[in-house]
């Protein structure tokens, strides 16, 4: 696998409403169980009875045909749909090299494909729910412009539906009281109109701390099967961190922004084979600093190191021994994968090669 991405270049921010939770179930507040029709605290047979009668509701819109696009559609009737040429022709493209990244580390993929949409929200956020349906947020692609970013965002959604984590965040939260309500509108299963009640709630609830690291890492294994530059992984969380702040305080089920990145730049560091590391937005080779890129007009100088340090990843992960580094124009590559583009205050492509070739 040859990465033949060039480290991002221009990311122009759009103005955002808010961010909602990053990559995780839309934020609001937990549903309310008011006009509970059963008082089944304290009775745990007909709690029981409750529970597998709602899984057993839920369990057919996550895995049947039927059942599976129902609740798409209803998402859709739900969220609104942005019917935009470029956008949903850029997500179809995203989506494809994603779900082949994924089927070369799990094939069963491709027995529940995915359905996704765009919803016209502006925060920059994405969410996969029951039956492996998607809904990626608008605000996206105003956030992250390019591709490899937003497919981090996705292999990370992904990864949820695979694990099934929807369904088990689902079944972790109910209660006796929500559970007798929504007994009582499931009745009948698909036909009985209860998806609105089931949408709801399953909106509402988010996932554990350990399944966002698990959608992460799975991320990770994704993206490094594409030929999308796996420095992207470490680069989201830092341009999060600088438009918003570490955010661990609203989302405590979300590790901060912070320690995401700082776990893909550990990753990095291993699939290279120990030879690439960054601190603090400083580009290592062989435990000598190479390069700490300027800043361009849309990218923070620590940001674009993730992406340089993800080409340079690619090389040394490709390859037993480095090839030789040598400038194109304005690029510096290493055999046929591109390493990183002079711009700015960066030395020349030329310095750059020479530096890269004293110390590979």
């Amino acid at each position: 696998m040859k990465l033949w991405k060039k480290e991002l270049m221009g990311c122009a921010l759009a103005g955002l409403v808010g961010l909602g939770t990053a990559f995780g179930a839309v934020p609001a507040s937990q549903a309310e169980a008011g006009g509970v029709l059963v008082d089944v605290l304290g009775t745990a047979i007909a709690g029981t009875m409750y529970r597998d009668k709602v899984m057993g509701v839920y369990k057919t819109y996550n895995n049947t045909d039927k059942g599976r696009q129902e609740w798409f559609e209803h998402m859709k009737e739900e969220e609104g749909v942005v019917d935009n040429e470029y956008l949903n022709s850029r997500l179809d493209t995203i989506m494809a090299n994603v779900t082949a990244g994924i089927g070369a580390v799990d094939p069963t993929v491709y027995k529940k494909p995915y359905h996704y949409f765009i919803s016209p929200h502006d925060d920059a956020n994405a969410y996969c729910t029951i039956g492996h349906n998607v809904n990626v947020y608008k605000g996206i692609f105003n956030l992250f412009p390019t591709d490899d970013e937003i497919a981090v965002v996705i292999g990370h959604e992904l990864g949820h539906g695979q694990k099934d984590h929807p369904i088990q965040g689902v079944k972790k939260s109910l209660n006796a009281a929500v559970l007798a309500e929504m007994a009582n509108a499931a009745t009948g299963g698909i036909a009985s109109g209860a998806i609105g009640q089931l949408y709801t709630y399953t909106r509402n609830v988010h996932l554990s701390k350990p399944m966002e690291w698990e959608a992460d890492n799975l991320a990770f294994d994704y993206i490094t099967h594409t030929n999308y530059n796996p420095g992207a992984t470490a680069a989201v969380w830092q341009r999060f961190l600088e438009k918003y702040g570490n955010m661990n305080v609203h989302w405590s089920d979300h590790p901060t922004c912070t320690e995401r990145r700082e776990n893909y730049v550990k990753k990095l560091n291993a699939w290279s084979n120990k030879h690439v590391d960054d601190k603090d937005g400083v580009v290592y080779v062989n435990k000598k600093e190479f390069i700490t890129p300027s800043a361009t007009g849309s990218m923070s100088s620590k940001e674009r190191s993730y992406f340089v340090m993800g080409n340079l990843a690619a090389v040394y992960h490709n390859n037993k021994t480095a090839p030789e580094a040598y400038a194109n124009g304005d690029t510096v590559m290493m055999g046929e994968q591109p390493i990183m583009t002079s711009t700015g205050d960066d030395p020349t492509a030329e310095e750059l090669a020479a530096k890269l070739n004293r110390i590979k």
